[in-house]
């Protein structure tokens, strides 16, 4: 008998007792176990909404303070974050049915929006997300040129159309006769060497297993392979208007962490001018590692007819996508989404055809799309047109409850003081600090700050502002964040 074998330890005890007897004393026991347990429940008192009644009197009547209000730090230990302003209020006290008074707020955001910092034009869109009722606007319905912001509306649309869960294949087919070898693009910008080394061990398997499938198989099915490259899933011109540009690797149906010539995963970098080509040569690498001999240089090809798959990787899941895409301002993988997005309601994948199944998604959600022109899913284009009044109907959407796989939109926004582009702004002593989630967006003379943040009066409000004509970002963006802050300040008395 095992020591940790629970049956044989009972048949050790019906062995040295009466069988009966012991099985009545272990029934007894377990009925006063209940007894106990459902005293402990009554004497916590009565559930409510998911909520003993009696932990909620705790909860509202603590002293709950944070930051720097966490006990004393070391001499020589970090300084404690500031303590932030409450989010909510005090359970059992809830004001959520309480608008915002749009007077009151129209009033604190007047000379915040006028600040020379931002430019020669401003415009503005504060909506009540659970109502859509907007407590301020000024230019809400002008198209303005969004930056980054425009990713809201990228993001967006995937997931609308595609779903959370859904996950970007990458493939590799191997000819009817063994000698070819081909890695088929499906669009994952996040591709990485390890999923090519982990694709190499599965084709490398599948040849040494016989590689032919019956009809016309290879007389040496584990001999050498030529490797080609499939990157058909993408149409039309690879370089975005920008491009070359640090902040963008040429579109391809094919790459490598981004095309990146260094080991980062976020920002500006030097990028590859063959992102296909670079990964198909990764790709012949591992599999020589992986005991495959590779005849030539890898060459641009479709697979043969007949050819089956040996090897697949998929990306993460869409949802974790959307929030790098949001997180980190992602420009490489919101092309592949919007592109992604483009294939999936049957438009070309090429910058034209993203432009229409993007916005043809959002006038399905209906959201207002007159005066949008989405030239690209990332924002770097100057020729993008967005309101401020179409982000903050976006934001809406995604937080409405009967659409939970726009979620992501919300969840990936970064955190002021905390993370992404927004982890640099927002300074200590900040009322916005962790209270104001928003992507941000800048190009030179333009900036832009939309999201969420949840105002004293417990609701949550969506917000965009969009700016153009500013001197420099170092200047508008304070001026952006303190529009932001005011959102969540308790209205003057």
């Amino acid at each position: 008998m095992r020591p940790s074998d629970p049956w044989g330890r009972l048949k050790v005890l019906k062995n040295r007792h009466n069988g009966s007897y012991t099985w009545q004393v272990i029934a007894g026991s377990a009925t006063l176990g209940l007894v106990v347990a459902a005293g402990a429940v009554l004497a916590a008192g009565p559930w409510d909404n998911g909520q003993r009644k009696a932990e909620r009197a705790l909860a509202v009547t603590a002293d709950r303070t944070g930051g720097a209000h966490h006990g004393r730090p070391t001499p020589d230990g970090p300084r404690p974050a500031p303590s932030a302003p409450a989010v909510l209020p005090a359970l059992g006290t809830t004001t959520h049915d309480a608008p915002r008074d749009a007077t009151a707020l129209r009033d604190t955001l007047a000379p915040l929006i006028g600040a020379p910092e931002l430019g020669d034009r401003v415009t503005a869109s504060v909506i009540d997300t659970a109502t859509g009722e907007q407590l301020y606007g000024t230019g809400a319905t002008a198209p303005m040129t969004p930056a980054s912001t425009i990713k809201i509306a990228t993001t967006t649309a995937a997931l609308s159309v595609l779903g959370p869960d859904h996950r970007i294949a990458t493939t590799a087919a191997l000819s009817r006769d063994a000698r070819t070898l081909t890695l088929i693009g499906g669009g994952d910008p996040t591709l990485s060497e390890a999923a090519l080394r982990s694709m190499a061990a599965d084709a490398a398997k599948a040849l040494r297993e016989g590689g032919g499938d019956g009809e016309g198989e290879a007389e040496d099915p584990a001999g050498p392979v030529r490797l080609t490259y499939d990157i058909s899933r993408y149409t039309g011109p690879v370089l975005h208007p920008i491009s070359p540009n640090e902040n963008i690797a040429p579109v391809t149906a094919l790459m490598v962490n981004e095309g990146r010539l260094n080991d980062t995963d976020r920002g500006p970098a030097k990028r590859t001018d063959d992102p296909a080509g670079d990964a198909a040569r990764a790709f012949a690498a591992q599999l020589a590692k992986a005991g495959v001999e590779v005849t030539g240089a890898p060459r641009e090809a479709r697979p043969a007819d007949g050819a089956r798959t040996v090897a697949t990787h998929h990306s993460a899941p869409l949802a974790a996508l959307v929030e790098r895409t949001l997180t980190n301002s992602d420009n490489d993988i919101a092309e592949a989404l919007a592109r992604q997005t483009a294939i999936a309601k049957g438009e070309s994948a090429d910058f034209a055809g993203a432009r229409r199944a993007v916005t043809n998604e959002l006038r399905k959600l209906g959201v207002p799309v007159t005066g949008a022109h989405l030239a690209d899913g990332s924002g770097l284009d100057r020729d993008d047109r967005v309101t401020p009044a179409l982000l903050t109907a976006l934001l809406a959407r995604a937080a409405d409850p009967e659409r939970p796989g726009l979620r992501p939109v919300l969840t990936g926004l970064p955190i002021a003081g905390f993370s992404g582009t927004l982890g640099g702004r927002y300074g200590d002593g900040s009322e916005g600090t962790g209270l104001i989630r928003a992507k941000t967006g800048t190009l030179s003379g333009v900036n832009s700050l939309a999201g969420t943040v949840v105002d004293p009066r417990g609701r949550l409000l969506a917000f965009a502002f969009l700016a153009s004509g500013s001197r420099s970002a170092t200047e508008a963006e304070p001026a952006l964040d303190a529009l932001a802050t005011a959102l969540a300040r308790p209205a003057a008395e």
